[in-house]
């Protein structure tokens, strides 16, 4: 659990490092950079979709992931919390748009930070022999982005670090049931799926659209359930 104990602790500061900034940064400022972070996780969302190279399995992934994320929906899940904290943290109207800056804030964080192979793998390496190494990594690249993310979005990006480890607990406490069911294809389609939804999440970032990210988080996991029958 190191690594994740570590993860959490990097992301709680690099937020406060940019809160901090963010008192200095005007408004216009604030919005050009969150468009720029909006394209880097894009690029970042591409670079990992590019890895897949059997588009069917994805689209499995993602029809079963978006049928189950449906049913249980998780992305009312995560804004009901959001709207918790906006109760939280917006006592009167004035107060009203910080709230849901900070609901905001929270469930792109989560998502960003949450979704993709490295977190999946590295708290199951681990939870599994106490192997930190890929969340140590993951907990600088977290880290500085908490950073950039908090001085645009608020408090909410510090909150995001709740769930990451809620999520990256629990996969590093069950990491001996799927351990031996992670091959290397396993992993190539849970960082292409996770990929997509990370580009989504620049897509909803950007404005483009609006897409219920949280509601796809469970096509990241079906590539486990076809390694299992051995589809892929």
């Amino acid at each position: 659990m190191l690594g994740v104990i570590v993860n959490t602790i990097t992301i709680i500061g690099g937020g406060i490092i940019g809160l901090i900034i963010n008192k200095g940064i005007p408004e216009r400022l604030n919005k050009t950079i969150m468009d720029g972070i909006a394209l880097v996780v894009m690029y970042i969302g591409i670079s990992g979709a590019l890895k897949g190279d059997n588009p069917l399995y994805v689209v499995i992934c993602i029809s079963i992931g978006a049928f189950i994320g449906e049913l249980i929906d998780f992305d009312k899940l995560l804004n009901k919390f959001g709207e918790y904290m906006d109760k939280k943290f917006s006592k009167n109207k004035v107060d009203e748009d910080d709230g849901k800056e900070l609901s905001k804030g929270f469930v792109s964080a989560s998502l960003l930070f949450c979704v993709g192979a490295m977190a999946v793998v590295g708290a199951i390496q681990s939870g599994l022999n106490g192997d930190h190494s890929t969340l140590l990594a993951k907990s600088v690249l977290d880290g500085v982005s908490s950073i950039f993310f908090a001085a645009s979005m608020g408090l909410g990006v510090i909150l995001s670090s709740i769930a990451v480890f809620i999520y990256e607990g629990i996969i590093a406490l069950g990491a001996g049931a799927l351990s031996s069911i992670l091959s290397d294809s396993v992993v190539t389609y849970m960082t292409c799926v996770g990929s997509l939804l990370i580009f989504a999440l620049g897509l909803n970032m950007l404005k483009i659209c609006n897409i219920k990210v949280a509601n796809l988080l469970p096509s990241m996991f079906i590539p486990i359930i076809l390694g299992i029958f051995n589809i892929i």
